[in-house]
């Protein structure tokens, strides 16, 4: 273990208590790694009862974590919506850290717990409270929204919070509100632009970039439709906007799962980071997952050892400034109360094709 002790065991009980689990992810992941992780799984799911405590597992956690010790998984918009009305003593956060501050800012009441510390992420690194501050000088007037991957000091100086489930959704609703025709969304500058492709609403972005998504391109969609003419292109939103023109759907990690789950396509690629397809895999094994594989640093530092150590120590606790909070939970309780969507909003590539200028920030 991570302090020196002796490892877990893999004994009867943990293969018995384990096994729908090694069922279902059996084919992501070798025999040799499971008796390494079914006696984490095992432990980590008994401390859970212990404590009265949930885990919230995000799409791009590994396929371990996601199906053998999540209690909540989905994307950034379901995990909020399950720690505001979780009922559990602690939330482990099994994710990155303004994930877990956002949990927080809904659970005030709540210890909630984040792996490791360090686990972030290059949008919300990308801009501060301050900057916000700045934006709202340079256009007094207008909605300032922000995308849920900012931290909650970031949150705490918007009107809004989005994510790219329900991005368009409100930008027009906020515009709407506020009775104007552009509306400041940030900081994902990819986001942005595939945003105002989708809306009659102006966008004024930040520059902010997700290092996963932003490393696809145009060729890497063209050398994929040579090597597999048949499998269907699925893209996420953060990507560039020349991904999404060249791709056959675009949307939400929630609304590519609903994709592959409703449609059945024979062959799949998910644009996006790998273990998302590693997990939808687990639950459609009639698919064939093409895998071109960007690696998340901050989501691979969430290991099941470092969950049984959070579990075990209550370590590390998150915190979050009480007037920020406050501020904060504003804005993402504005997201939550939005009219949920029959089925996860999906991207018109029509619309996605056609050039729309944004301004930069």
């Amino acid at each position: 273990m991570a302090d020196g002790s002796t490892p877990l065991a893999f004994s009867a009980a943990v293969e018995a208590a384990t096994s729908p689990i090694w069922d279902k992810v059996k084919a992501r992941v070798t025999p040799l790694e499971w008796r390494l992780q079914a006696p984490l799984i095992a432990a980590i799911n008994d401390l859970k009862r212990q404590k009265n405590a949930v885990i919230l597992a995000h799409n791009y956690m590994t396929p371990e974590i996601f199906h053998g010790v999540g209690d909540f998984v989905g994307d950034s918009l379901g995990l909020a919506r399950e720690a505001a009305r979780s009922d559990a003593a602690i939330i482990v956060q099994a994710g990155v850290l303004f994930m877990a501050e956002t949990s927080k800012v809904l659970c005030p009441d709540k210890t909630v717990l984040i792996p490791d510390p360090l686990a972030g992420c290059s949008l919300a690194a990308s801009i501060t409270g301050a900057d916000v501050r700045l934006i709202r000088q340079r256009h007094p007037g207008l909605p300032i929204v922000a995308y849920v991957n900012t931290t909650a000091e970031v949150k705490a100086e918007v009107d809004i919070c989005c994510t790219s489930a329900n991005a368009v959704q409100v930008v027009e609703q906020v515009a709407r509100e506020w009775g104007v025709n552009r509306v400041v969304l940030l900081p994902d500058e990819f986001l942005a632009r595939n945003v105002a492709r989708q809306t009659e609403i102006g966008i004024i972005a930040w520059q902010g970039r997700c290092e996963v998504h932003e490393r696809f391109d145009a060729a890497d969609i063209a050398e994929l439709r040579a090597a597999y003419p048949g499998a269907d292109i699925l893209a996420h939103p953060e990507c560039p906007t020349e991904v999404l023109e060249a791709s056959d759907f675009a949307g939400s990690t929630a609304a590519m799962t609903d994709y592959v789950m409703h449609r059945k396509p024979r062959q799949v690629v998910l644009i996006t980071e790998c273990s998302m397809a590693d997990n939808v895999a687990c639950d459609a094994p009639e698919t064939e997952f093409i895998r071109p594989c960007n690696l998340c640093p901050h989501m691979k530092r969430i290991s099941l050892e470092n969950i049984y150590e959070a579990l075990l120590r209550d370590r590390y606790e998150v915190t979050v400034d009480a007037d920020i909070a406050a501020r904060a939970r504003l804005a993402v309780q504005r997201m939550i109360d939005m009219p949920p969507l029959a089925v996860p909003a999906r991207y018109d590539l029509l619309k996605a094709r056609h050039h729309v200028d944004v301004e930069l920030i």
